[in-house]
């Protein structure tokens, strides 16, 4: 491959995923689900094959760019309009502790063992598995934990604590309110 075929498929794959990724949304990397993450590295195998694989022609390789990239744009449309789709696309939280007990099975349906679940407690500033009333593991991997009563810090409120009410408003930028239509 000569040099001035490199860098215009370099320069192509470049433009290209740009514009294709803008297309389908930002969304940081501790948000992405299982699928986001394996659709993002095929995008970007594919460019990559676009930008250096000279028996690959670029127009097959726009093409495998753009229908890849328009799958992953539906299902991520699907994903927003349908309770359904998002079930098969992300999956369900499931509940793994309930009332201080893990529920036997639960873990072994989303492949967590005994020692990564207490890591993820942990992570909490859960040390005990008896201080929990529920712990869902969500559909991008993270724990979501609700402690039991007793275990909760006392707020202001719990010791009749009255708070003033907040001097400053939050400032937004004119372009978010009119984006959000206020």
């Amino acid at each position: 491959m000569e040099l001035s075929e490199l860098i215009l498929r370099l320069a192509i794959a470049f433009v290209t995923l740009l514009t294709l990724t803008r297309l389908m949304g930002r969304k940081e990397i501790t948000q992405m689900t299982f699928f986001n993450f394996v659709s993002s590295i095929a995008v970007g195998t594919i460019g990559a094959s676009l930008a250096i694989d000279a028996t690959l022609s670029i127009r097959n390789g726009m093409i495998a760019l753009i229908v890849w990239s328009a799958f992953t744009i539906t299902l991520g449309v699907l994903d927003i309009k349908s309770q359904a789709a998002r079930k098969v696309i992300d999956g369900e939280p499931r509940i793994l502790i309930k009332k201080g007990k893990v529920l036997e099975d639960e873990p072994k349906k989303v492949r967590l063992d005994i020692n990564a679940l207490n890591t993820k407690l942990r992570e909490k500033n859960v040390f005990s598995i008896a201080d929990v009333d529920y712990a869902i593991f969500e559909t991008d991997g993270k724990l979501s934990v609700l402690k039991k009563e007793s275990q909760l810090p006392v707020t202001k409120n719990d010791l009749s604590i009255r708070q003033p009410a907040p001097k400053y408003f939050p400032y937004f930028h004119n372009d978010c309110i009119r984006w959000a239509n206020y």
